[in-house]
């Protein structure tokens, strides 16, 4: 799927992702999480995420302190310092990029940062990670974000039919 297309695909079939994680928060399926790793696994054999990069150039991480700390050091600067210059405080008190695309992704799509990157870049999507019920929400935002998780979430709705 093009990435201009994403966000209107996504938007189509909201209402029918919604009714779909409203009943797995429900019931909570012992095999949802084995499921969604599968279909995270072969997603990610067929997306190249150099290609795309969308996370990085139109949505911000939450940056921890040991985020900060770590990509911080690598800079060479002071924690304080890498606040003032590329973060502020959201409207649930995280800290997150003051700009979008991220100020250190390349032209190529490479991160500048990658070995020492935010934890939520690191796990991003979030769609191997265990309790997937937990984050149904966030997984439903990032349907309009990254063509993988589109694409696992409507696979979803062929293996859990609501």
């Amino acid at each position: 799927m093009q990435l201009d297309q994403l966000k209107h695909q996504a938007k189509k079939a909201e209402p029918s992702t919604k009714k779909l994680f409203d009943k797995l928060k429900r019931k909570k399926p012992h095999t949802l999480d084995d499921v969604v790793h599968r279909l995270h696994d072969e997603a990610f054999e067929k997306t190249d995420c150099l290609k795309c990069a969308n996370c990085c150039k139109t949505t911000s991480p939450i940056f921890y302190e040991r985020d900060i700390d770590r990509i911080s050091k690598r800079l060479k600067m002071r924690p304080s310092d890498f606040i003032a210059k590329y973060l502020h405080i959201d409207e649930d008190k995280d800290y997150v990029l003051n700009v979008a695309p991220c100020p250190f992704l390349d032209s190529e799509n490479y991160c500048l940062v990658y070995e020492d990157r935010p934890t939520a870049c690191r796990e991003y999507p979030h769609t191997n990670r265990k309790r997937f019920h937990q984050i149904l929400d966030l997984t439903l935002k990032n349907t309009a974000v990254c063509p993988a998780v589109y694409g696992i979430v409507e696979e979803m709705k062929k293996k859990f039919p609501a």
